[in-house]
């Protein structure tokens, strides 16, 4: 199993950005699909974004289409969300997950989850 350790979450003001990091270590990181959930107070987890091994191909929600954007470095083991406009419904608690297939939408889907980081955009 990888192990995944999340970082940049903040406070932000509405329309501003944020770069969330998730690095991995433990297992063969390009062997992973990657993806990023969040789960806001009271709700669901809810998919975000994904991306396939080689970063060729990544797939979002609709609620982030055309705001955010998913990445990876496989050099260095790591997996990004570029948060770009953010609203306050963005506000949530981020966390990147693994899995071995694709596609990789579902939480149950992915085997090994960071701890989350916690992302709070203020109007």
């Amino acid at each position: 199993q990888v192990q995944l350790v999340e970082s940049g979450g903040g406070l932000v003001q509405a329309g501003g950005s944020l770069r969330l990091s998730c690095a991995a270590s433990g297992g063969t990181f390009s062997n992973y699909v990657m993806g990023w959930f969040r789960q806001a107070p009271g709700k669901e987890r809810e998919f975000v974004a994904a991306v396939k091994w080689s970063g060729t191909y990544t797939y979002y929600s609709d609620s982030v289409k055309g705001r955010f954007t998913i990445s990876r470095d496989n050099a260095k083991n790591t997996v990004y969300l570029q948060m770009n406009s953010l609203k306050r419904e963005d506000t949530a608690v981020y966390s990147c997950a693994a899995a071995r297939v694709w596609p990789a939408t579902l939480p149950a889907d992915f085997g090994s989850w960071g701890q989350g980081t916690q992302v709070t955009v203020s109007s």
